[in-house]
């Protein structure tokens, strides 16, 4: 809700516990509830920017009047929910097959039909490799300014400066390839080239019925 131009595929797994009319229904659910409450967010922004601009003293209010009407500006494109039983290939597939379907619509997509220099590739298929090679641990983490010395080690990338990598990271970052969490202080000198094992440690982590879990251990 606070990325301008979000798009949100809903997606609704464990179809394999449920009747087909009852995915129908939940589905149908599912899709009033998020309307619901987009309305409401609309309707809450718009309650707040009017009490601030009511105020006896706006102009002491600016700063959140701003970060109010930004908020108002990050429209959310929330498309069809897709339905999946995840034990079932075919299924799998067709989940892959409808996000590249939306990702590829100019329409909700414009920067798709963007061409990309070719150091954004070559960058790209380097950091790949990087990863892949036996001198990097299983975590995949790695300092930023050693990863750009060992991409400046390579001759077509001798040149490549601290800027214009982490833009291509940024773009890296998006396409999901690696993660670099560049906003937060004590990660953004620190970059994920694998994103898998920070799935698997999440996953460890935060896991359903965990407090129940933890409960039941006399």
């Amino acid at each position: 809700m606070r990325v301008p131009n979000s798009v949100v595929l809903p997606v609704g797994t464990h179809v394999d516990c449920c009747q087909e009319q009852e995915v129908a229904e939940k589905t149908h659910d599912i899709m009033a509830r998020i309307t619901a409450m987009l309305a409401e967010r609309k309707s809450n922004l718009a309650h707040f920017v009017d009490n601030l601009e009511s105020s006896e003293e706006p102009k002491f209010y600016v700063d959140q009047w701003e970060r109010l009407k930004a908020m108002e500006s990050c429209m959310l494109t929330i498309l069809n929910l897709v339905a999946v039983n995840c034990t079932d290939h075919h299924d799998i597939k067709k989940l892959e097959a409808t996000v590249l379907k939306h990702v590829k619509n100019e329409e909700l997509f414009p920067e798709v039909v963007r061409v990309l220099p070719p150091v954004y590739r070559q960058v790209e298929a380097a950091i790949v490799d990087i990863a892949q090679s036996e001198e990097v641990a299983d975590h995949g983490m790695m300092d930023l300014q050693y990863l750009l010395s060992k991409l400046s080690q390579r001759k077509h990338l001798a040149s490549l400066g601290r800027e214009l990598l982490q833009d291509i990271l940024r773009y890296l970052h998006r396409i999901g390839l690696i993660v670099w969490y560049e906003e937060i202080k004590h990660l953004e000198n620190t970059v994920f080239l694998q994103p898998t094992f920070l799935i698997t440690m999440f996953k460890l982590l935060v896991r359903h019925h965990l407090v129940q879990q933890l409960e039941s251990i006399s």
